[in-house]
């Protein structure tokens, strides 16, 4: 096991065994550049050696190339332009020697800055961000079973358990021109980023990969991973794969802030609505409750505003009573109205005599 050395606020731990092959095949290495702190993990294939030689170049070519760039190159295609350099590296090496002609690599690269991670793979090797005991992020395979995954053919165990599961798609110095899948990733102090061959994450389910992971020393988790990696593998027959894996622990928090998952949008969206919801129908219970009050408020104001027809006080009541008066005067039938002319006609005889 060797510690990562970096000036960088990181801690970190590398383990590479050789399993229970004649020759190991995987290679890593670590850097500073002026863009930030570089890991490199890389499992080779090929016979004659090849493999080990493959998986070397790649390593040294991708650090070197990195080391060299300003501080101001974008870290993405750094590394893209570090990864196809080193693509052709080992295309070249194969042709001028024969012997190791064929040769190929995966790769998993990482550049850690202040601002974020920046990781890159080619084929099975895998890059983990571990985040409280549980998966943030993960690298997929470029390999045929994964194919078969992401078509829903297969389940990620049952590829893990496939005997194809080493028929890899995309691979450094084998497949023509190569295209690494770049990922920009935000970054929390405790977060950590594994960087492994499929002979250490293969041996066993990623549950319970991830939490011998999660152990709260790095270097205990490395340590125990890879132990029980190799025991897992003697009761097999002992024929295990080489075993490689790096793991970082962030000390600080990326200036990056992560962006929302769709699934917190979507939950955050109908908590919204149903605040809303809420609200409108607080006041429209509100409102409704206070109606009635105000429109017999209103219909008081109203009958306050009309006079009242009926007639009140002292005036009112001397009006009433000459018009009362007036009312008697006045004959009511037409009986009373002969009458009254037969008076009037006798007062005026009277009067001649």
């Amino acid at each position: 096991m060797e510690l990562i050395k970096t000036e960088f606020p990181l801690k970190g731990m590398v383990e590479s065994r050789i399993g229970g092959r004649s020759e190991n095949q995987d290679n890593y290495g670590f850097c500073d550049a002026p863009i930030g702190a570089v890991v490199v993990v890389c499992d080779g294939m090929g016979g004659m050696q090849g493999g080990r030689v493959a998986s070397m170049i790649a390593v040294n070519s991708i650090l070197d190339f990195i080391r060299s760039v300003p501080e101001s190159a974008d870290p993405s295609d750094t590394l893209t332009n570090a990864i196809r350099k080193a693509h052709g590296d080992i295309l070249q090496a194969g042709h001028q020697n024969p012997e190791l002609y064929g040769m190929g690599t995966t790769v998993t690269a990482a550049i850690f800055s202040r601002q974020c991670a920046v990781v890159a793979h080619v084929g099975d090797s895998r890059i983990y961000q571990l985040r409280n005991r549980r998966k943030v992020f993960r690298t997929f395979d470029h390999s045929m079973v994964f194919e078969m995954v992401k078509s829903g053919i297969l389940t990620e165990e049952q590829a893990r358990l496939s005997d194809k599961s080493n028929i890899i798609l995309r691979a450094l110095g084998v497949y023509g021109e190569i295209v690494p899948d770049i990922r920009v990733l935000p970054y929390l102090k405790g977060d950590r980023f594994v960087l492994c061959t499929d002979g250490f994450w293969g041996s066993m389910s990623e549950p319970k990969l991830i939490g011998c992971l999660s152990d709260k020393r790095i270097d205990l988790a490395l340590e125990k991973t890879a132990d029980l990696v190799d025991r897992i593998g003697h009761k097999k027959g002992g024929n295990h794969d080489n075993l490689t894996a790096a793991i970082v622990e962030m000390k600080i928090n990326s200036l990056m802030k992560e962006k929302m998952s769709k699934i917190v949008k979507i939950i955050l969206i109908v908590l919204s609505v149903l605040l809303l919801a809420s609200v409108a129908l607080n006041i429209y219970q509100f409102a409704s409750k206070d109606r009635p009050e105000a429109v017999v408020q209103t219909e008081q104001n109203d009958k306050e505003a009309v006079p009242d027809p009926k007639p009140a006080g002292p005036s009112a009541r001397v009006e009433a009573k000459t018009a009362g008066s007036e009312k008697n005067a006045t004959p009511k039938t037409s009986a009373d109205a002969a009458d009254k002319a037969r008076s009037e006609d006798a007062d005026a005889e009277t009067e001649k005599d």
